[in-house]
């Protein structure tokens, strides 16, 4: 595939980051042949590490078609960081406020224009305990509609056994050596959706399409069944409290004292005998 819209930044990104990850981790890269060589098109991600941006980016640059992320506006706040994600053209996202569009009109502009728009739809961690992809959000859902461009879903696995999500203790371990495995998929057929008002039951439809087209890659990867079912962590979090409320409720009847019995006077006694 053409590498000629990698550009210097990338170029610069990659002699630095490539070199620890052929040292540090192996391989086990699957589809490339799905990532198109020419157009623009989405892929959509699962995210079970902070390390995996560079797996699924050291997969992606060397198909010659290079992703530009949308990442957490505060990355851009930071020197070096911010430096990179601007020259590689990633898009900052600004949440709850009033530039939140912008990362959409830019994903879309980016696509219109044949590059390449990597979507994390879970929007962070999984916190499914068993790091199987959560329920997504709807934004890669909606620029798929809009502009209709393949959507290819990718799968990676092993980022999370070097820098586990959400760990307390061993944050990180380089050994033994680790594979970083990443799988893309054929593009997922949405053409059903095509023309169809994107109301919020079309754009959650579509996005767990997408998200169970990842799950079924991972499972690929992982050798195992998927889950039937996406993980919820609203719903996750509803039944914890739920859980909590009645354990509560059980350990006040638990330490409920017993009503004293009334003790009955002398006169009572006798009137009875």
């Amino acid at each position: 595939m053409s590498r000629r819209r990698i550009g210097f930044w990338y170029r610069l990104a990659a002699a630095i980051a490539k070199p620890p990850l052929l040292v540090f981790f192996k391989r086990d890269w699957r589809g490339m042949e799905h990532i198109p060589a020419d157009g623009g098109f989405i892929t959509a991600v699962n995210h079970n590490s902070f390390l995996d941006p560079l797996s699924y980016g050291h997969f992606q640059y060397n198909t010659g078609r290079v992703p530009r992320l949308l990442a957490k506006a505060g990355l851009f706040k930071i020197f070096f960081v911010g430096t990179m994600l601007r020259g590689t053209g990633q898009i900052p996202v600004y949440r709850e406020s009033t530039d939140a569009a912008n990362a959409f009109r830019a994903a879309v502009d980016a696509i219109n224009s044949g590059e390449c728009v990597a979507f994390y739809p879970e929007g962070t961690l999984t916190r499914d305990p068993d790091q199987w992809p959560m329920i997504g959000k709807t934004g890669a859902a909606r620029v798929a509609l809009l502009t209709e461009a393949p959507v290819i879903p990718v799968a990676q696995w092993g980022a999370n056994e070097a820098m586990p999500p959400y760990a307390k203790e061993n944050k990180f371990s380089l050994f033994p050596r680790k594979t970083l495995r990443v799988v893309a998929g054929p593009p997922v057929d949405l053409s059903r959706f095509y023309g169809q008002e994107p109301t919020v039951e079309v754009l959650r439809e579509v996005t767990d399409v997408i998200m169970m087209e990842i799950t079924e890659l991972l499972a690929e990867l992982r050798g195992e069944a998927a889950p039937d079912a996406l993980y919820d962590p609203r719903k996750a979090a509803r039944a914890r409290r739920a859980d909590k409320a009645e354990q509560a409720a059980r350990a006040r009847l638990m330490t409920r004292k017993p009503a004293p019995r009334p003790v009955k006077n002398p006169t009572d006694q006798q009137e009875e005998a």
